[in-house]
């Protein structure tokens, strides 16, 4: 037992978003807490969308997994998943705008989902499915994922511990100097560290922020701040994001579709820091598939706690 010295930071405690231990699994990032559910449900292959972001198939190329790939339509449906009874299908919630009613009528098609939560933080856990969620896109912390379901706790003991203090200093850094320069090269030794990490613990240190978060704020603003967004820039969008859109769902973007190939550098000359999403899909989709569309196209608009009405009215006095 330690006692005295210098006074750490001190965070609330009691908060975390997702509490005990059956049936769940905390871990480093969310590429692992797929690989984890994957494992979990002992399966011979794992179907994943290619719209998706490239750091989860590496990680599953990493850890051996045979992978196979469908496609999407414009509504976000698979057109081509035509899984056998052993392997795993992977359902993306994008931009966290699919209802709780929509990812379980598209889960109830298949036998052994994951239902990748990443983008959607609050998206109550499917029975029946293995539920995966990042924290790092909703709370300010280096890194941290879940796995929600059935034994989801089993091989943990397997994994070493996650330490993230080491790289988390640009958190700090964004407060005193923005988020670019220093602060900028600080996030990318962080980002370098996860993208050469094994599956892990999650860190005690993103636990304790986790678990001293204010989730109903957040919930609060990202809610308001969508349906702000949609208000402002709803008749420009060539994207429905309220298609599937309803009561249980917490964004974690603005999707903003505008066929308009400089609209991101006046966004970035402005210091809206956001850009396209998977653009190597570029490379690698025919051009008149929807996954090159939307990759060439999408602008993740900011909606999260920070901000609020004056910041969107800005970005939309920009894309004009």
């Amino acid at each position: 037992m330690e006692i005295g010295s210098f006074i750490e930071l001190e965070f609330s405690k009691g908060n975390e978003l997702f509490k005990g231990e059956k049936n769940i699994a905390r871990l480093n990032s969310g590429r692992a807490a797929i690989w984890h559910a994957f494992r979990v449900l002992v399966c011979t292959a794992i179907w994943l969308p290619y719209y998706q972001c490239d750091t989860v198939r590496n990680f599953l190329y990493r850890k051996k997994a045979r992978v196979k790939f469908y496609h999407i339509d414009a509504s976000f449906r698979p057109i081509d998943l035509i899984p056998d009874a052993d392997e795993a299908v992977l359902l993306v919630n994008y931009y966290g705008v699919m209802s709780h009613q929509r990812m379980k009528e598209l889960a109830s098609k298949y036998e052994n989902v994951i239902i990748d939560n990443s983008q959607a933080l609050f998206h109550p856990p499917i029975k029946g499915c293995m539920n995966v969620y990042s924290a790092r896109k909703f709370v300010g912390v280096p890194d941290g994922a879940y796995v929600i379901g059935m034994d989801a706790e089993k091989y943990i003991d397997e994994y070493e511990q996650c330490h993230s203090s080491d790289t988390s200093l640009f958190l700090l850094k964004r407060i005193e100097y923005g988020c670019e320069g220093k602060t900028y090269q600080a996030r990318l030794e962080n980002e370098g560290r996860i993208d050469t990490e094994d599956i892990m613990k999650m860190s005690k240190l993103t636990r304790t922020i986790l678990d001293g978060a204010d989730y109903e704020l957040l919930c609060k603003k990202r809610r308001k701040n969508f349906e702000y967004a949609s208000e402002l820039l709803g008749k420009k969008n060539r994207l429905d994001p309220l298609k599937y859109y309803s009561d249980d769902c917490v964004p974690m973007v603005y999707p903003f579709v505008l066929e308009d190939d400089d609209l991101l550098k006046k966004l970035l000359d402005k210091k809206h820091f956001q850009g396209h999403w998977w653009s190597y899909l570029l490379h690698e989709m025919a051009e008149d598939s929807f996954e090159y569309w939307i990759s060439r196209y999408v602008i993740p608009i900011t909606i999260d706690q920070r901000y609020g009405e004056k910041e969107l009215e800005y970005i939309t006095d920009i894309i004009g």
